[in-house]
């Protein structure tokens, strides 16, 4: 049967016998922007080729080279968890615009002092991370667009193809990036020609961004949240979300060791192997090459390994490269294992970044996909700036050959943190067919702003009695404490179940909000596998009545000025 998106007509028949991986493809959308983010992809490791040399040109230190992948990854440490909050509060399309221009005005700029010689190997830093503050603000809402794109089936295959993109482009980008340095009589025309093209490059998703007619997936009826309320909202989601949290550990751990290849290829390329920028750019794309082979492979192997083994060859193999790379010094050797190293480290990447797209509902999406960007670059920037570090006091052999180690005895620690296990969850919005009670309180108001400060106040505590036979008690205990998550997950400070000491077979669920507002927007956040298990919870409470609903907003003290009239009394 055909699928159909928002914003699209029939799009592919996922029944297909012999899935390709290609069939997100065919929907229009989707096709402009990732040939539109395949050219500034290409752009980008153009620069991050052609920005790296530049430094080993101003500077010997390992550090100061090494420093370039912390520029790069260190904003999506610091502002990972805002850019999820915003991409979900504002519209994520006008979000993507704003940041590609910022994109675009940094490296501009950069493009100019690098013409005029007035660069340094600090002023390069800055700049590199300045782009890079757009690229962390940008990249949650980039990615969580996807579910806007493409039916949910096609996900995984979608997010393989966005890897195929940027991976095409980091086979193209570096040797492209290096070629244009060295056919320049100096690095720094070399490499502010390149960072001029890349700037030229973020028109062209300027340009598919202002032409999408967006239709959102989820939109609240009501106010949006603030800034930092939506922060510790995904914080709390992450915090009662145990298969996210999974996806996190794993990112971190791996990202952490195996950035000593990317943060010391540039120096193995130059002392090791006496290559100029055209040899290292071969070496990038080299990663990238195998990474394209992976994009295009992954959705036949997905179907058959799972994902655990897929991450666990990929990390033994990548240990044996870091190996290769701090002692076998002969292209011929390290070409060909850099070409399978790419292909691991997508087939590990891809797989992470698939889990947590379909791990999450969409009304945290931004905010899950933050979170997993943050983790994901800060184990690059922080394995930078250590590998760089010791590098720099000892050796890059020594340097590549700890993080080899590293990687290989940290694995039996956390292979307990399962990827893809079991059926997906069903987090399509639950939509009740009751609408949440109106407080008698909020008719007290004497004005609509005494009700909306009604309506924000807080906290308030939500008790649910059941009551269950003794024989179904130790099920119900199962499912409520399964319950738990939920309510955690959508806003509930605080959660608990308690049984009467008299009467055993009355139970009462209590959970607390911090606003009548929040646990409206805790209805809204219901998904279809969250409703599953309150569901269970409804079943099991004997009476013909539903469970009783109290709900309680927590009684300040005021003076005696203050007591509000009951209207009508």
């Amino acid at each position: 049967m055909p699928l159909e998106t928002p914003n699209s007509g029939p799009l592919v028949d996922v029944a297909d016998p012999a899935p390709s991986g290609f069939a997100p493809l065919r929907i229009r959308l989707f096709r402009d922007r990732w040939i539109a983010s395949t050219i500034s992809s290409i752009g980008t490791w153009m620069q991050d080729t052609a920005g790296t040399w530049l430094m080993t040109s101003l500077t010997a230190s390992p550090l100061l080279i090494a420093l370039m992948q912390t520029a790069a990854s260190l904003p999506v440490l610091m502002v990972g968890l805002l850019a999820g909050a915003t991409a979900d509060i504002f519209d994520r399309r006008r979000l993507l615009i704003f940041w590609q221009a910022w994109m675009l005005a940094s490296v501009a700029v950069l493009a100019v002092l690098t013409f005029l010689g007035f660069i340094s190997p600090w002023t390069l830093l800055a700049f590199t991370f300045l782009l890079n503050i757009g690229s962390a603000m940008n990249n949650p809402a980039w990615q969580a667009i996807v579910p806007e794109l493409v039916p949910r089936e096609l996900i995984p295959d979608t997010v393989s193809l966005n890897a195929a993109s940027n991976n095409l482009a980091r086979a193209v980008g570096p040797a492209l990036g290096g070629l244009m340095v060295a056919g320049f009589a100096s690095v720094h025309a070399g490499a502010g020609s390149v960072f001029f093209l890349n700037a030229l490059s973020f028109a062209g998703v300027i340009w598919v961004l202002f032409n999408w007619k967006r239709t959102p997936l989820f939109k609240s009826a009501l106010p949006s949240e603030r800034i930092a309320g939506s922060i510790m909202t995904g914080l709390r989601y992450v915090r009662y979300a145990p298969e996210l949290q999974a996806s996190l550990v794993r990112a971190f751990t791996f990202t952490f060791f195996v950035s000593a290849m990317w943060a010391l290829l540039a120096i193995v390329a130059k002392r090791d192997l006496n290559e100029g920028a055209l040899g290292y750019g071969i070496l990038n794309g080299s990663l990238g090459l195998g990474a394209v082979i992976a994009a295009t492979q992954l959705p036949r192997i997905r179907r058959r390994v799972p994902a655990d083994t897929i991450i666990a060859v990929s990390t033994f193999y990548d240990v044996a490269t870091l190996l290769i790379l701090a002692y076998a010094h002969y292209p011929a050797i390290i070409i060909p294992a850099l070409i399978l190293s790419g292909f691991a480290w997508t087939s590990t990447m891809s797989t992470l970044n698939t889990s947590v797209q379909l791990s999450v509902p969409a009304w945290v999406q931004a905010r899950a996909l933050g979170t997993y960007l943050m983790t994901f670059q800060g184990g690059m920037a922080l394995g930078s700036l250590i590998w760089g570090s010791v590098a720099e006091k000892t050796s890059t052999p020594f340097a590549l050959a700890a993080s080899a180690c590293g990687l290989a005895i940290s694995y039996p620690f956390i292979r307990r943190f399962h990827i893809l296990q079991g059926p997906l969850p069903d987090h399509t919005p639950f939509r009740s067919s009751r609408s949440a009670s109106q407080p008698s309180v909020f008719q007290l108001a004497d004005s609509a702003a005494q009700a909306d400060d009604l309506i924000h106040a807080g906290p308030v505590r939500i008790s649910i009695e059941y009551r269950i036979p003794l024989e179904r008690y130790a099920e119900f205990t199962h499912a409520i404490h399964e319950l738990r998550g939920v309510r955690l997950r959508d806003g509930a400070i605080r959660w608990g179940i308690y049984r009467d000491v008299i009467d055993p077979e009355r139970l009462n669920e209590t959970f607390v909000m911090e606003s009548w507002l929040d646990y409206l927007r805790s209805r809204e956040r219901i998904t279809a596998a969250d409703e599953a298990i309150r569901a269970r919870v409804r079943e099991l409470h004997q009476g013909d009545e539903q469970p009783k609903i109290s709900y309680q907003i927590y009684a300040r003290e005021i003076t005696p000025n203050e007591v509000p009239h009951h209207h009508g009394s």
